[in-house]
């Protein structure tokens, strides 16, 4: 044998210098096993010596492998004890399987998660537990375990029972087991990670991430399409949160607010925002906003504080109040529409009751004036004083006629009216007593302007009111007064401040250059007898009759004026009016032939007056006497009924008053004709409507007399009755 290097250590003394432990230790490489054996004789001795030291060396080696193979018999029964151990305890099933399916090992887990009870499928084979929708999955996982060492699959499903499933995921280990003969082996170590609790842990997780992001697109809808302006803040008051709203109200897109701070759109509510440590809730009220563009608005403000981990979150909501403003003071102005219209409702009420009063009082002084003058044709002087009465009188029983137009209801007798006529004859009426330094301007209308259905009379009387009130202002003053009329359709807003219905309307318009008028004048100028002239300048009947002009037509009476600016008067006359059916004509003759003595045939008729007025029956009585007619007066309605029964052939006329109390005129006229149908009557009123003019003649009565009226009217009328 050859002698081994001399630079090749001894492996004897490695062994000898090796520590047990270190030989026992797990992972441990065996010592390497010498190759040559160091001879203990020197080759040159005996032959015997020589092989029995050769001997030695073989026993000495054959002792050392047999110390490496106990060694590597421990390890390795040191190490399957740990595997089998780590494969029992591990909690999770452990499978080794076979390349043929078959099930070599499985631990505790393994057998109680695909074999929970005794009479389930046993643990042999591992794919028929696959489900059918991943039995591919799996077998591609098997083929790359076996080509790269590894695999895994996540939420594999297997069948454990008919009612029971597993879902985990699978992770293969490929290991190739050598054989002694022929090609090694592929078994696979499979561990199935129960994924059931952390996917219904995860499906709930997603659930409620879903939950959340569909709460929170509900809340972004929520801020989207609320009317109330919402806008999030942080900690620094700097914006988080605009919505749409409040992109509407400041006039600011949210991407230029986003970031800006709060003061910007809402300088109080930002320093109220100092007591967020106090409530999680606040209502600051009204305040003053302001747009982007610099605009105040006002607003009303509430705030609600999010104290959390992250940081403190303020909401401030912001409700516009232009259109609740807006609407309070529209409906301040309509309230006090509607006070000043009760208020010249009862007005006239009372104006109207004291015309009809005043009435008869007026037609008594007339009357009597009429019967003085034809007692006094001799004497000059007292002729003068009573022509004097006459006129005092006559502007008396004007002025009723002017409380009675502002009082009445009753709708006026339309047909139509033409603009320019109407404006050309109240210049004409006005240039009479027109001012010289007082320069009138009628503009000429439009050709094309439809025409009015009014009554002629009361629009020109209340352009004429107008004008006359304007001339008045302006005094002794230079200055103009305008008129035109045109064709105008108002905004709701404007017709519901004058309480019209939207439609188009014919528009008179009156504008001075006067001194004007403030809030406090324009607020009673329509008010009967309220006037700002001296005591004898004026009546205070002016605008009144022109408010009860434009009641009875269903318009309205318009006013701007300013103190040194002027006024403006506006009519609103509605168009599309029907003209009104024309009332039968009253039998009334416009002359009484002359009666200055007694004559046979009249002192064969005899008249019946009836009014509750004594001074009126006195009057009249006197008034028939001296034309010849015998005359019977009442004061008592019953008592005219009664003579009437009594002997109905007696009377050859009825004249009788409308309003008495508690005995209308209709009642009187309706009970005479069923006591003698052949009698003629007549109704005297100094309020006659279309609605009484109606009631009266369907009643049968002959004719109306308007109180007070002239003697002569009202003799020819008694004439033409007892004479048709």
């Amino acid at each position: 044998m050859s002698s081994p290097a001399a630079a090749t250590p001894d492996p004897a003394e490695a062994l000898d210098i090796l520590p047990l432990h270190a030989l026992l230790a797990p992972g441990t490489a065996p010592p390497a096993l010498a190759t040559q054996i160091r001879p203990i004789v020197p080759e040159d001795d005996d032959p015997l010596q020589a092989l029995v030291a050769e001997l030695r060396n073989y026993q000495r080696e054959l002792e050392l492998q047999n110390e490496v193979l106990n060694y590597s018999q421990a390890v390795a029964e040191s190490a399957s004890e740990r595997f089998e151990t780590l494969f029992a305890s591990i909690p999770l099933p452990l499978l080794v399987v076979d390349e043929y399916d078959m099930v070599v090992q499985a631990n505790a887990m393994a057998h109680r998660a695909f074999q929970p009870t005794e009479k389930d499928r046993l643990l042999v084979n591992f794919k028929p537990f696959v489900h059918a929708q991943d039995k591919e999955r799996v077998l591609e996982a098997f083929a790359l375990a076996q080509a790269s060492g590894r695999a895994e699959l996540h939420e594999v499903a297997f069948d454990i029972t008919e009612g029971h499933q597993l879902c985990g995921d699978l992770h293969v280990a490929g290991v190739a087991v050598p054989q002694q003969s022929g090609p090694p082996t592929w078994q696979y170590l499979c561990a199935v990670v129960n994924q059931g609790p952390l996917l219904a842990e995860r499906k709930a997780l997603q659930e409620r991430n879903q939950q959340l992001y569909a709460s929170e697109r509900r809340l972004e809808s929520v801020i989207n399409s609320a009317l109330d302006a919402i806008i999030c803040v942080d900690r620094n008051q700097r914006i988080t949160v605009f919505n749409p709203t409040a992109a509407a109200l400041f006039l600011c897109s949210p991407q230029d607010a986003l970031g800006s701070p709060l003061e910007r759109f809402l300088p109080d509510a930002s320093r109220a925002l100092a007591f967020a440590q106090l409530t999680t809730q606040a209502v600051l009220g009204e305040m003053t906003g302001m747009t982007a563009s610099g605009h105040d608005i006002p607003v009303e403000v509430s705030v609600s504080f999010e104290h959390h981990s992250s940081g403190d979150t303020t909401t401030i909501f912001a409700r516009d109040l232009t259109s609740r403003k807006r609407a309070e003071a529209q409906r301040g102005a309509l309230e006090n529409q509607l006070r000043e219209s009760h208020k010249m409702q009862a007005v006239g009420t009372m104006a109207g009751g004291i015309a009809h009063d005043f009435n008869n009082i007026v037609g008594a002084i007339l009357g009597n004036v009429e019967l003085a003058k034809a007692d006094c044709l001799d004497n000059p002087a007292a002729l003068e004083s009573l022509r004097e009465i006459e006129k005092a009188g006559r502007r008396a029983r004007d002025l009723v006629r002017q409380i009675l137009t502002f009082s009445r209801n009753d709708k006026p007798e339309r047909r139509p009216v033409q603009i320019r006529e109407v404006m050309l004859d109240t210049a004409r009426l006005l240039r009479v007593s027109l001012p010289p330094a007082i320069e009138l301007q009628v503009h000429e209308p439009d050709a094309d302007l439809p025409p009015l259905m009014a009554d002629p009379t009361q629009v020109e009387q209340a352009l004429f009111n107008l004008c006359n009130n304007a001339m008045q202002a302006l005094g002794e003053e230079r200055g103009s007064i305008q008129m035109k009329a045109l064709c105008v359709a108002p905004d709701s807003y404007q017709c519901e401040r004058m309480g019209l219905p939207v439609a188009e309307y014919m528009v008179f318009m009156v504008q001075d250059s006067g001194p004007g008028m403030d809030a406090a004048t324009q607020r009673r100028i329509f008010e009967p007898f309220f006037t700002t002239k001296p005591v004898g300048q004026g009546t205070g009947l002016g605008l009144a009759v022109v408010h009860g002009v434009m009641r009875t037509h269903g318009g309205a009476v318009d006013v701007h004026s300013e103190p040194g600016q002027g006024s403006c008067f506006t009519l609103y006359f509605p168009l599309g009016g029907t003209p009104a059916e024309a009332a039968p004509p009253c039998s009334a003759p416009l002359a009484a032939p002359p009666a200055a003595q007694p004559s046979a045939a009249a002192a064969a008729r005899h008249v019946m007056y009836v009014d509750d007025d004594q001074a009126l029956v006195f009057l009249f009585q006197r008034l028939l006497r001296r034309r010849g007619y015998q005359v019977s007066g009442f004061n008592d309605p019953h008592e005219a009924v009664a003579a009437l029964r009594e002997n109905p052939a007696r009377f050859d006329l009825l004249v009788t008053d409308y309003n008495m109390p508690g005995f209308s005129g209709v009642d009187l006229l309706t009970q005479a004709l069923q006591i003698n149908p052949g009698l003629p009557v007549a109704l005297a009123s100094g309020y006659v409507t279309a609605e009484i003019e109606q009631a009266a003649l369907a009643a049968g009565a002959k004719a109306l007399i308007h109180k007070p009226n002239d003697v002569q009217e009202f003799c020819a009328t008694v004439h033409e009755l007892l004479n048709p």
